[in-house]
């Protein structure tokens, strides 16, 4: 028997809303099937806020977000998509509120909280250096206002659909995440289990000394400053567009853009790491 779909409530920040174009281009399960039909036997998810895909706008649009959490506290997952802005209220609202004001109420009446792309889930590319505004994931933030929910970070620029699926099928069937399930940087291990390195197809190159010295030749992509030897990230198994192509196969090196140090770190994206960055980066999130 079916069981009572949960509620989910996704919360639009400071953030480019890729990571939602990139779940409405998930192809299967696609959009509809994965907000009308079971994720898993007995299991499924409904969407009651999305900004980006509801039909109200505006004053209507709000109305529904401020149910929450009220009486719906604790039977509703909060999805966060972007960034928060810390350092001043006028640098992000949503409504009159201030963006984190709002995201810590939601998340303090959520069951969990599942920090989609690295925006969320890190700080990204609005917290890039100097982070004029402030801005910090959705973990970090919690942190700072003492809010104990449990959070799962699905990073990417943008996420790939089919790790917002897993996490959430995971999640589930399984209930909130135990501290063994989780990497030092917050992602599922069973979401996020390899390097890019492990599977890349120029991985053979790497192991004989082949290296790419243009963009364009043949060889390994690591002296043109690829990132997937520190990269956490399923993309060689799972590509982008329906399986069609991802960034090594189209001869971009990996930009390391699931990692928390991203942009900082990876920047200049065709720098190849110094030995000593690329430790660092390594051992920050094992």
């Amino acid at each position: 028997m079916r069981g009572k779909p949960l509620a989910v409530v996704w919360f639009q920040a400071a953030g480019c809303t890729g990571c939602s174009v990139s779940l409405m281009n998930a192809a299967y399960p696609d959009i509809k099937d994965l907000l009308l039909d079971e994720i898993v036997p007995g299991k499924s998810i409904t969407l009651v806020f999305h900004a980006t895909l509801m039909g109200p706008t505006g004053r209507p649009a709000l109305e529904v977000l401020d149910r929450f959490p009220g009486k719906a506290a604790g039977d509703y997952l909060l999805v966060v998509e972007g960034a928060i802005p810390t350092r001043h209220p006028n640098f992000g609202r949503v409504g009159e509120r201030p963006m984190a004001e709002r995201a810590a109420e939601l998340a303090h009446g959520a069951v969990g909280v599942v920090a989609v792309g690295t925006c969320a889930s890190y700080g990204g590319i609005p917290a890039g250096a100097p982070n004029p505004t402030g801005c910090v994931g959705m973990g970090e933030l919690l942190r700072r206002e003492g809010v104990d929910v449990p959070v799962v970070n699905v990073p990417g620029c943008p996420l790939h659909p089919r790790w917002f699926v897993e996490t959430v099928a995971h999640l589930l069937v399984h209930g909130p995440p135990r501290p063994e399930d989780l990497d030092g940087a917050g992602r599922l291990r069973a979401v996020y289990p390899d390097l890019v390195h492990d599977n890349c197809p120029r991985r053979g190159d790497f192991d004989v000394g082949r290296f790419a010295t243009d963009f364009g030749a043949e060889g390994c992509l690591y002296e043109l400053g690829c990132k997937g030897p520190y990269t956490d990230a399923n993309c060689p198994y799972h590509e982008w567009n329906g399986g069609v192509n991802w960034c090594i196969k189209a001869g971009h090196p990996c930009i390391g853009c699931c990692e928390p140090e991203f942009p900082d770190y990876p920047s200049p994206l065709f720098r190849k790491a110094s030995a000593e960055e690329a430790a660092r980066s390594y051992r920050s999130v094992r």
